[in-house]
């Protein structure tokens, strides 16, 4: 007869195993910018997927699950906000700091890979219209679990949290990078330091 394995409990909030959870981890921030993330459905599924951080710790933040969203003229029809969409382009505005007259920005965060963050654009046809933002160069990521293709490419909640401290520099939005930070060194821990060194450590030759 075969082992019926039971599936492992979850946490109702970040949806680890409750043996990993992160949620002593989340902070509760507010900001001036209001965020909201489209999550493409296929990333809510992945084991390291960061968007679910953002909501959690920041006061001001909505998840929408979905890679068409029905109603998205709700979520952006918000007087107190000016919405833009935060995604590299060739005519995306650098971010700055909040002036003190400055209408605070309701900023719309395409969450999933390249392609499929690209596929929620194209199937929102009004995010198109939306002016495009960006912040500063010089960010790297510290997921160091796998290669980006591009230089510039970050995890949702890294790409938030330098957003928010480019438009509120007054603010320390750094905790929400701590679940992220436990997230990636438990998956380093469970793998194994020389598996990780490995597979995931460039190592240059000093020759």
């Amino acid at each position: 007869m075969g082992v019926n394995h039971q599936p492992r409990q979850r946490c109702l909030q970040c949806i680890r195993p409750m043996s990993h959870c992160l949620c002593h981890l989340l902070p509760s921030l507010s900001s001036r910018t209001r965020i909201l993330v489209i999550q493409h459905p296929d990333e809510a599924k992945h084991a390291l997927n960061t968007a679910r951080f953002v909501v959690l710790g920041l006061r001001n933040a909505r998840l929408v699950i979905a890679e068409h969203v029905d109603n998205l003229e709700y979520y952006l029809e918000q007087s107190d906000y000016q919405p833009c969409i935060l995604f590299p382009g060739v005519q995306a505005l650098e971010l700055t700091a909040y002036t003190s007259e400055q209408k605070p920005l309701l900023l719309v965060v395409p969450d999933g890979t390249w392609r499929k963050a690209r596929k929620i654009l194209y199937a929102n046809p009004i995010l198109e219209t939306l002016p495009r933002v960006t912040f500063p160069r010089g960010y790297s990521s510290r997921y160091r679990l796998r290669k980006a293709p591009y230089e510039e490419s970050l995890a949702t909640v890294e790409a938030v949290t330098h957003a928010l401290e480019v438009l509120e520099p007054q603010t320390d939005f750094s905790p929400l990078l701590r679940p992220f930070d436990a997230l990636i060194e438990g998956q380093i821990q469970a793998m194994g330091i020389e598996t990780y060194q490995r597979n995931h450590v460039d190592v240059k030759n000093n020759n």
